[in-house]
């Protein structure tokens, strides 16, 4: 379980960066098609840690639900529903 946690922030260093890539390489390709200026390594970088920043919240969210079993109360004994 320790290695995991090592581990997880070079992976997300890794994925940042080639998220930033993709999204260069992607708004490159259809830039004429949607109508936007192709943007360089820089703004796309920023782009992505901005909608990183935003989905973070979120993805918490969903993974703390998941772990969390749903108990409903009925007639003073909790029921857990899988």
């Amino acid at each position: 379980m320790g290695c995991r946690s090592i581990l997880a922030i070079p992976a997300a260093g890794v994925g940042f960066f080639f998220s930033a890539w993709v999204l260069m390489l992607g708004a490159g390709a259809f830039a004429s098609d949607v109508g936007i200026k192709p943007f360089g390594y820089g703004t796309s970088m920023f782009v992505t840690i901005i909608l990183w920043v935003a989905m973070a919240p979120v993805v918490g969210a969903i993974a703390r639900a998941q772990t969390t079993p749903l108990i409903f109360r009925r007639g003073g004994r909790a029921v857990d529903v899988d």
